[in-house]
């Protein structure tokens, strides 16, 4: 199966570097995780340009506009049972589909996408971004540029 195309709301397995991680010198996310693009361009090379959020099992809790994922949302998506957030203080910024994109599973080993997040849930993942961003909150994290 190729490669999916980088759209807003794609729900991918991405190798996240955390901002935490790389103020510490870290280059590499320890995990595969999902992660949701949130923007979908091209930068000044006309190369496709992709910003992901992550998302996580533990209750952020210093980010007020974290979005949850309805267990139902989980469970159609084919994701694990553990409720999740997706986190909005921060994202990654990657050339696409660079090193850190991965197959969702060891059995699906040509599928790299679980599927879109509704539109109701990505909005407010998006104003959870625009939030913190007012804030100056936002943090961003060059991966793979």
């Amino acid at each position: 199966m190729p490669l999916p195309k980088p759209e807003p709301g794609l729900l991918i397995a991405y190798s996240y570097l955390w901002a935490s991680q790389r103020m510490a010198g870290k280059t590499e996310g320890r995990k595969t995780r999902p992660c949701a693009i949130v923007v979908a361009t091209t930068d000044e090379d006309g190369d496709p340009l992709v910003y992901v959020v992550p998302i996580t099992h533990s209750k952020p809790a210093d980010d007020e506009y974290s979005v949850e994922i309805p267990a139902k949302l989980k469970r159609h998506l084919g994701l694990d049972d553990q409720p999740s957030w997706v986190v909005t203080t921060e994202l990654n910024r990657f050339i696409w589909p660079g090193y850190d994109l991965k197959p969702i599973a060891r059995n699906k080993p040509d599928t790299f996408a679980w599927g879109f997040l509704p539109t109701d849930i990505f909005d407010r993942v998006k104003q959870g971004i625009a939030r913190n961003r007012q804030a100056q909150r936002l943090k961003v994290s060059d991966r793979e540029i």
